[in-house]
Protein backbone atom coordinates (compact mmCIF):
# COMPACT_ATOMS: atom_id res chain seq x y z
CA UNK A 1 0.00 0.00 0.00
CA UNK A 2 1.63 3.35 -1.05
CA UNK A 3 1.47 5.84 1.90
CA UNK A 4 -0.56 9.30 0.97
CA UNK A 5 0.58 12.99 3.02
CA UNK A 6 -1.96 13.31 6.05
CA UNK A 7 -4.58 15.32 5.96
CA UNK A 8 -4.88 18.85 7.79
CA UNK A 9 -7.58 19.52 10.09
CA UNK A 10 -8.35 23.33 11.08
CA UNK A 11 -7.81 21.38 14.49
CA UNK A 12 -3.55 22.26 13.89
CA UNK A 13 -3.93 25.07 11.58
CA UNK A 14 -4.40 27.52 14.43
CA UNK A 15 -1.33 26.30 16.43
CA UNK A 16 1.57 28.16 14.24
CA UNK A 17 3.46 28.28 17.59
CA UNK A 18 3.62 25.12 18.17
CA UNK A 19 3.82 24.16 14.09
CA UNK A 20 7.23 26.07 14.27
CA UNK A 21 9.15 23.00 16.32
CA UNK A 22 10.59 20.61 13.62
CA UNK A 23 11.75 17.49 13.88
CA UNK A 24 14.44 16.23 11.82
CA UNK A 25 15.91 12.55 12.28
CA UNK A 26 16.51 10.04 9.66
CA UNK A 27 14.98 6.37 10.05
CA UNK A 28 15.67 3.11 7.66
CA UNK A 29 14.37 -0.26 8.42
CA UNK A 30 15.44 -3.15 6.61
CA UNK A 31 14.53 -6.66 7.15
CA UNK A 32 17.95 -8.84 6.72
CA UNK A 33 16.15 -12.48 7.38
CA UNK A 34 12.67 -13.98 7.96
CA UNK A 35 11.47 -16.89 9.12
CA UNK A 36 9.89 -19.40 6.59
CA UNK A 37 8.76 -22.27 9.20
CA UNK A 38 5.01 -20.82 8.97
CA UNK A 39 5.54 -17.68 10.91
CA UNK A 40 5.98 -14.13 10.26
CA UNK A 41 9.40 -13.76 12.69
CA UNK A 42 12.18 -11.58 11.03
CA UNK A 43 14.99 -10.44 12.09
CA UNK A 44 15.93 -6.26 11.20
CA UNK A 45 18.32 -3.65 11.03
CA UNK A 46 16.79 -0.79 12.15
CA UNK A 47 18.83 2.83 11.66
CA UNK A 48 17.90 5.67 13.85
CA UNK A 49 20.25 9.10 12.95
CA UNK A 50 23.67 6.76 12.48
CA UNK A 51 22.61 4.34 15.75
CA UNK A 52 22.22 0.73 14.74
CA UNK A 53 19.74 -1.57 16.37
CA UNK A 54 19.29 -4.95 15.54
CA UNK A 55 15.87 -6.46 15.48
CA UNK A 56 13.24 -7.80 16.95
CA UNK A 57 15.29 -5.69 20.17
CA UNK A 58 14.37 -4.74 23.86
CA UNK A 59 14.16 -1.24 24.53
CA UNK A 60 14.87 -0.15 28.13
CA UNK A 61 12.40 0.49 30.41
CA UNK A 62 13.32 4.25 31.87
CA UNK A 63 12.26 6.96 34.65
CA UNK A 64 12.85 10.04 32.53
CA UNK A 65 15.34 8.49 30.00
CA UNK A 66 17.05 6.26 32.61
CA UNK A 67 16.26 2.87 33.56
CA UNK A 68 15.03 2.62 37.49
CA UNK A 69 18.20 1.79 39.23
CA UNK A 70 21.20 2.03 36.41
CA UNK A 71 23.89 5.22 36.36
CA UNK A 72 24.63 6.21 33.43
CA UNK A 73 28.14 5.01 33.59
CA UNK A 74 26.78 1.81 34.20
CA UNK A 75 24.95 1.46 31.45
CA UNK A 76 27.87 0.01 29.40
CA UNK A 77 27.66 -3.18 31.32
CA UNK A 78 24.81 -4.02 30.56
CA UNK A 79 25.16 -5.41 27.13
CA UNK A 80 26.78 -4.25 23.78
CA UNK A 81 23.23 -4.10 22.27
CA UNK A 82 21.87 -1.89 25.24
CA UNK A 83 21.12 1.43 22.99
CA UNK A 84 17.33 2.00 22.71
CA UNK A 85 15.35 3.53 25.47
CA UNK A 86 12.16 3.85 25.76
CA UNK A 87 11.02 7.27 27.14
CA UNK A 88 7.30 8.44 28.20
CA UNK A 89 6.82 12.30 27.34
CA UNK A 90 4.37 12.09 30.53
CA UNK A 91 7.37 12.02 33.03
CA UNK A 92 8.60 15.45 31.90
CA UNK A 93 5.35 17.62 31.98
CA UNK A 94 6.08 19.02 35.32
CA UNK A 95 10.07 19.48 35.28
CA UNK A 96 11.92 20.80 33.30
CA UNK A 97 9.48 22.73 31.04
CA UNK A 98 9.57 21.95 27.31
CA UNK A 99 11.29 25.22 26.80
CA UNK A 100 14.32 23.73 28.65
CA UNK A 101 14.63 20.27 27.75
CA UNK A 102 14.78 21.94 23.83
CA UNK A 103 17.27 24.37 24.70
CA UNK A 104 19.90 21.84 26.31
CA UNK A 105 19.28 19.83 23.37
CA UNK A 106 16.22 17.23 23.50
CA UNK A 107 16.80 14.31 25.71
CA UNK A 108 20.02 13.62 23.83
CA UNK A 109 21.41 16.41 25.66
CA UNK A 110 19.70 16.90 28.66
CA UNK A 111 21.04 13.58 29.67
CA UNK A 112 24.78 13.47 28.23
CA UNK A 113 23.81 10.39 26.04
CA UNK A 114 23.83 11.36 21.93
CA UNK A 115 25.20 8.03 21.59
CA UNK A 116 21.73 6.52 22.45
CA UNK A 117 18.43 6.01 20.58
CA UNK A 118 15.30 6.95 22.44
CA UNK A 119 11.70 6.27 21.61
CA UNK A 120 9.14 8.12 22.68
CA UNK A 121 5.54 5.94 23.69
CA UNK A 122 3.19 7.96 26.20
CA UNK A 123 2.28 5.00 28.60
CA UNK A 124 4.92 3.01 30.20
CA UNK A 125 3.66 0.32 31.91
CA UNK A 126 4.53 1.23 35.30
CA UNK A 127 3.51 4.70 36.68
CA UNK A 128 2.11 6.43 33.41
CA UNK A 129 -0.87 3.76 32.56
CA UNK A 130 -4.18 4.75 30.56
CA UNK A 131 -7.53 5.50 32.12
CA UNK A 132 -9.73 5.25 29.25
CA UNK A 133 -12.81 6.26 31.39
CA UNK A 134 -11.55 9.64 31.75
CA UNK A 135 -10.29 10.33 28.37
CA UNK A 136 -12.64 12.24 25.81
CA UNK A 137 -12.73 13.72 22.38
CA UNK A 138 -10.02 16.16 23.28
CA UNK A 139 -7.30 13.77 24.90
CA UNK A 140 -6.19 10.39 26.28
CA UNK A 141 -6.19 10.71 30.40
CA UNK A 142 -3.32 8.97 32.40
CA UNK A 143 -3.06 7.72 35.83
CA UNK A 144 0.43 9.13 36.81
CA UNK A 145 2.91 9.80 39.97
CA UNK A 146 1.91 12.93 39.72
CA UNK A 147 -2.08 12.88 39.08
CA UNK A 148 -4.35 12.23 37.01
CA UNK A 149 -3.58 13.82 33.21
CA UNK A 150 -5.51 14.48 30.32
CA UNK A 151 -3.29 14.74 27.39
CA UNK A 152 -3.91 16.75 24.45
CA UNK A 153 -2.32 16.45 21.01
CA UNK A 154 -1.38 20.04 20.81
CA UNK A 155 0.21 19.41 24.30
CA UNK A 156 1.53 16.67 23.67
CA UNK A 157 3.57 16.98 20.55
CA UNK A 158 4.83 20.35 22.61
CA UNK A 159 6.90 17.62 24.54
CA UNK A 160 7.95 15.67 21.52
CA UNK A 161 9.48 18.99 19.96
CA UNK A 162 11.18 19.27 22.61
CA UNK A 163 12.75 16.21 23.60
CA UNK A 164 13.35 15.81 19.68
CA UNK A 165 13.64 11.60 20.36
CA UNK A 166 14.69 9.39 17.82
CA UNK A 167 11.06 7.87 17.06
CA UNK A 168 7.95 8.77 18.74
CA UNK A 169 4.51 7.74 18.60
CA UNK A 170 1.05 9.25 17.96
CA UNK A 171 -1.25 9.58 20.63
CA UNK A 172 -3.90 6.80 21.52
CA UNK A 173 -7.35 6.33 22.60
CA UNK A 174 -6.46 2.99 24.76
CA UNK A 175 -8.89 0.77 25.74
CA UNK A 176 -9.25 -2.32 28.17
CA UNK A 177 -10.40 -5.86 26.51
CA UNK A 178 -13.73 -5.67 28.54
CA UNK A 179 -15.41 -2.53 26.51
CA UNK A 180 -17.90 -2.21 24.34
CA UNK A 181 -17.86 -2.59 20.24
CA UNK A 182 -19.64 1.16 20.26
CA UNK A 183 -16.21 2.44 22.67
CA UNK A 184 -13.51 0.13 20.49
CA UNK A 185 -14.98 2.29 17.47
CA UNK A 186 -15.00 5.68 19.23
CA UNK A 187 -11.32 4.66 20.41
CA UNK A 188 -10.28 4.13 16.67
CA UNK A 189 -11.99 7.21 15.38
CA UNK A 190 -10.37 9.40 18.00
CA UNK A 191 -6.35 7.86 17.73
CA UNK A 192 -6.98 8.29 13.78
CA UNK A 193 -7.81 11.85 14.45
CA UNK A 194 -5.02 12.57 16.90
CA UNK A 195 -2.65 11.18 14.15
CA UNK A 196 -3.59 13.02 11.66
CA UNK A 197 -3.49 16.08 14.21
CA UNK A 198 0.05 15.00 15.52
CA UNK A 199 1.03 14.94 11.65
CA UNK A 200 0.09 18.11 11.22
CA UNK A 201 1.85 20.17 13.82
CA UNK A 202 4.96 17.96 12.58
CA UNK A 203 4.62 17.94 8.58
CA UNK A 204 8.46 17.38 8.76
CA UNK A 205 8.28 14.93 11.80
CA UNK A 206 6.37 12.10 9.88
CA UNK A 207 9.88 10.15 9.09
CA UNK A 208 10.47 9.43 12.49
CA UNK A 209 6.91 9.09 13.34
CA UNK A 210 5.31 5.35 14.45
CA UNK A 211 1.56 5.82 14.02
CA UNK A 212 -0.83 4.22 16.98
CA UNK A 213 -2.57 1.26 16.37
CA UNK A 214 -5.47 0.69 18.59
CA UNK A 215 -8.91 -1.33 18.35
CA UNK A 216 -8.97 -3.42 21.79
CA UNK A 217 -9.98 -6.98 21.59
CA UNK A 218 -11.96 -6.07 18.36
CA UNK A 219 -10.65 -8.15 15.07
CA UNK A 220 -12.87 -5.34 12.50
CA UNK A 221 -11.75 -2.33 14.92
CA UNK A 222 -7.79 -3.54 15.06
CA UNK A 223 -8.26 -3.90 10.82
CA UNK A 224 -9.79 -0.33 10.77
CA UNK A 225 -7.16 1.18 12.92
CA UNK A 226 -4.10 -0.57 10.99
CA UNK A 227 -5.42 0.75 7.60
CA UNK A 228 -6.12 4.01 8.44
CA UNK A 229 -2.34 4.33 10.19
CA UNK A 230 -0.90 2.19 6.67
CA UNK A 231 -2.66 4.79 4.69
CA UNK A 232 -0.54 7.85 6.51
CA UNK A 233 2.68 9.01 5.67
CA UNK A 234 4.48 7.45 8.95
CA UNK A 235 7.91 5.47 9.33
CA UNK A 236 6.14 2.71 11.30
CA UNK A 237 3.88 1.61 13.59
CA UNK A 238 2.77 1.52 17.23
CA UNK A 239 0.71 -1.48 18.10
CA UNK A 240 -0.82 0.30 21.23
CA UNK A 241 -3.55 -1.02 23.44
CA UNK A 242 -2.17 -4.82 24.55
CA UNK A 243 -1.46 -5.85 27.71
CA UNK A 244 -4.70 -4.25 28.94
CA UNK A 245 -6.92 -7.61 29.88
CA UNK A 246 -6.58 -9.70 26.95
CA UNK A 247 -5.93 -13.29 27.19
CA UNK A 248 -2.87 -14.66 25.55
CA UNK A 249 -4.87 -17.39 23.68
CA UNK A 250 -6.70 -14.23 21.95
CA UNK A 251 -3.83 -12.36 21.36
CA UNK A 252 -2.41 -14.17 18.06
CA UNK A 253 -5.71 -13.56 16.23
CA UNK A 254 -5.35 -9.92 16.83
CA UNK A 255 -1.66 -9.35 15.89
CA UNK A 256 -2.29 -11.66 12.47
CA UNK A 257 -5.58 -9.43 11.74
CA UNK A 258 -3.05 -6.57 12.06
CA UNK A 259 -0.30 -7.48 10.25
CA UNK A 260 -2.14 -8.51 7.47
CA UNK A 261 -2.73 -4.93 6.89
CA UNK A 262 0.74 -3.50 7.70
CA UNK A 263 3.77 -3.04 5.07
CA UNK A 264 6.74 -4.96 5.26
CA UNK A 265 8.73 -2.62 4.80
CA UNK A 266 8.26 -0.33 8.12
CA UNK A 267 9.47 -1.09 11.83
CA UNK A 268 6.60 -2.53 14.26
CA UNK A 269 6.40 -1.59 17.57
CA UNK A 270 4.30 -3.10 20.53
CA UNK A 271 3.61 -2.34 24.02
CA UNK A 272 2.46 -4.95 26.86
CA UNK A 273 4.14 -7.64 25.88
CA UNK A 274 6.37 -8.22 28.49
CA UNK A 275 6.92 -11.90 29.50
CA UNK A 276 9.53 -14.14 27.20
CA UNK A 277 6.77 -16.46 25.90
CA UNK A 278 4.46 -13.38 25.25
CA UNK A 279 7.63 -11.96 23.55
CA UNK A 280 7.90 -15.04 21.63
CA UNK A 281 4.56 -14.73 20.73
CA UNK A 282 5.22 -10.64 19.54
CA UNK A 283 8.12 -12.10 17.30
CA UNK A 284 5.99 -14.44 15.66
CA UNK A 285 3.45 -12.39 14.57
CA UNK A 286 6.40 -9.85 12.77
CA UNK A 287 6.93 -7.60 15.54
CA UNK A 288 10.61 -5.71 16.10
CA UNK A 289 10.72 -3.36 18.73
CA UNK A 290 9.45 -4.97 22.48
CA UNK A 291 9.16 -2.18 25.74
CA UNK A 292 9.01 -4.68 28.52
CA UNK A 293 8.85 -4.01 32.26
CA UNK A 294 9.56 -7.71 32.94
CA UNK A 295 12.96 -6.96 34.10
CA UNK A 296 12.55 -3.95 36.36
CA UNK A 297 9.28 -6.08 37.70
CA UNK A 298 11.49 -9.04 39.01
CA UNK A 299 14.41 -6.68 40.65
CA UNK A 300 11.58 -5.22 42.55
CA UNK A 301 10.72 -8.71 43.97
CA UNK A 302 14.19 -9.13 44.72
CA UNK A 303 14.48 -12.27 41.51
CA UNK A 304 16.94 -12.69 39.37
CA UNK A 305 16.68 -14.72 35.85
CA UNK A 306 18.54 -18.00 35.40
CA UNK A 307 16.23 -19.39 32.21
CA UNK A 308 18.48 -20.67 29.80
CA UNK A 309 17.88 -19.29 26.06
CA UNK A 310 20.34 -22.06 24.61
CA UNK A 311 18.65 -25.27 23.52
CA UNK A 312 21.91 -27.28 24.46
CA UNK A 313 21.68 -25.21 28.34
CA UNK A 314 20.56 -27.80 31.10
CA UNK A 315 17.65 -26.01 32.96
CA UNK A 316 18.05 -25.14 36.31
CA UNK A 317 18.24 -27.57 38.75
CA UNK A 318 18.79 -26.43 42.88
CA UNK A 319 20.46 -29.35 44.78
CA UNK A 320 21.85 -26.66 47.85
CA UNK A 321 19.05 -27.36 49.47
CA UNK A 322 16.61 -29.85 50.89
CA UNK A 323 13.68 -26.86 50.77
CA UNK A 324 11.39 -27.11 47.53
CA UNK A 325 12.25 -24.58 45.27
CA UNK A 326 8.50 -23.41 44.58
CA UNK A 327 8.53 -22.79 48.16
CA UNK A 328 10.65 -20.16 48.35
CA UNK A 329 9.47 -18.68 44.73
CA UNK A 330 12.34 -19.75 43.01
CA UNK A 331 12.17 -22.17 39.55
CA UNK A 332 13.62 -23.57 36.25
CA UNK A 333 13.23 -19.15 35.48
CA UNK A 334 14.31 -17.35 38.09
CA UNK A 335 15.64 -17.09 41.92
CA UNK A 336 14.35 -15.39 44.94
CA UNK A 337 17.01 -14.14 46.37
CA UNK A 338 15.44 -13.00 49.51
CA UNK A 339 15.56 -16.66 50.73
CA UNK A 340 17.69 -17.74 53.61
CA UNK A 341 18.95 -20.20 51.78
CA UNK A 342 21.35 -18.05 49.57
CA UNK A 343 22.21 -16.43 52.96
CA UNK A 344 25.91 -18.00 52.93
CA UNK A 345 25.85 -18.75 49.11
CA UNK A 346 29.25 -17.64 47.81
CA UNK A 347 28.33 -18.49 44.13
CA UNK A 348 27.58 -15.48 41.51
CA UNK A 349 23.89 -15.67 40.65
CA UNK A 350 24.80 -17.62 37.20
CA UNK A 351 28.55 -19.13 36.35
CA UNK A 352 27.77 -18.68 32.88
CA UNK A 353 26.65 -14.97 32.90
CA UNK A 354 29.03 -12.20 32.04
CA UNK A 355 26.64 -9.19 33.49
CA UNK A 356 28.96 -6.91 35.77
CA UNK A 357 26.90 -8.22 38.95
CA UNK A 358 27.71 -11.78 38.01
CA UNK A 359 31.67 -10.91 37.44
CA UNK A 360 32.19 -9.24 40.78
CA UNK A 361 29.69 -10.19 43.45
CA UNK A 362 27.58 -13.17 45.17
CA UNK A 363 24.06 -14.59 46.05
CA UNK A 364 25.02 -14.35 49.76
CA UNK A 365 25.92 -10.60 48.71
CA UNK A 366 23.13 -9.48 47.18
CA UNK A 367 20.79 -11.61 50.01
CA UNK A 368 22.46 -9.43 52.57
CA UNK A 369 21.95 -6.41 50.61
CA UNK A 370 17.89 -7.41 49.79
CA UNK A 371 17.42 -7.82 53.20
CA UNK A 372 18.91 -4.58 54.89
CA UNK A 373 17.12 -2.48 52.31
CA UNK A 374 20.14 -1.25 50.30
CA UNK A 375 19.47 0.30 47.32
CA UNK A 376 22.39 -1.29 45.63
CA UNK A 377 20.87 -4.50 45.58
CA UNK A 378 17.95 -3.28 42.93
CA UNK A 379 20.84 -1.92 40.92
CA UNK A 380 23.14 -4.91 41.06
CA UNK A 381 19.79 -7.53 40.14
CA UNK A 382 18.73 -4.51 37.12
CA UNK A 383 22.30 -5.22 35.77
CA UNK A 384 22.08 -8.83 35.65
CA UNK A 385 18.32 -9.46 34.60
CA UNK A 386 18.30 -6.73 31.76
CA UNK A 387 21.74 -7.93 30.58
CA UNK A 388 19.79 -11.61 30.78
CA UNK A 389 17.04 -10.79 28.75
CA UNK A 390 19.11 -9.03 26.25
CA UNK A 391 20.92 -12.27 25.84
CA UNK A 392 17.08 -13.55 25.42
CA UNK A 393 16.57 -10.86 22.38
CA UNK A 394 20.33 -12.25 20.95
CA UNK A 395 19.66 -15.81 20.82
CA UNK A 396 15.82 -15.07 19.30
CA UNK A 397 17.49 -13.42 16.68
CA UNK A 398 20.48 -15.66 15.91
CA UNK A 399 17.11 -18.66 15.79
CA UNK A 400 15.67 -16.37 13.04
CA UNK A 401 18.97 -16.21 10.96
CA UNK A 402 19.46 -19.93 10.86
CA UNK A 403 15.55 -20.65 10.11
CA UNK A 404 15.17 -22.46 13.32
CA UNK A 405 12.33 -19.67 15.65
CA UNK A 406 9.81 -22.29 15.66
CA UNK A 407 11.63 -24.91 16.87
CA UNK A 408 13.74 -22.54 19.95
CA UNK A 409 10.17 -21.13 20.87
CA UNK A 410 8.32 -24.53 21.33
CA UNK A 411 11.47 -25.68 23.21
CA UNK A 412 11.53 -22.61 25.38
CA UNK A 413 7.64 -22.17 26.31
CA UNK A 414 7.84 -25.98 27.13
CA UNK A 415 10.78 -25.48 29.66
CA UNK A 416 9.83 -22.51 31.11
CA UNK A 417 6.20 -21.31 30.11
CA UNK A 418 4.36 -22.45 32.64
CA UNK A 419 7.13 -20.67 35.16
CA UNK A 420 7.08 -17.12 34.08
Amino acid sequence: MVPVAAPTHSFCVHLPAVANFKLKVKMKFVVKAWSTNGSRARRGKLNMDGLEVDTPCLLLATRKGLPHFITPDLLHSLHPTARAMQISPLHFWDCPSPSTVEAIGGVHGMLSMPEYGFIAIPRDSVSCIPDPGRSTKFGASFETPFGHRMAKPVQYMESICALKPSLWSSLPDEVPSWVSDKRNRISVDRTTRWLDDCLAMQPTGSESALGAVVGGTSIEQRERSASEVASRNVAGFWLAGFGLGESIDDRPALLDAIMRILPEGKPRHISGLGLPVEVLQGVAAGIDLFDSTYPYLLTMGGYAMIFPFNMEDKLFDNKASNVEVSDIGTDSVKINLRATIYRNDASPIMQSCSCYTCQKHTKAYINHLLNTHEMLAQTLLEIHNTHHYLQFFEAVRHAINVNNFNMFSSWFVKHSGSNL
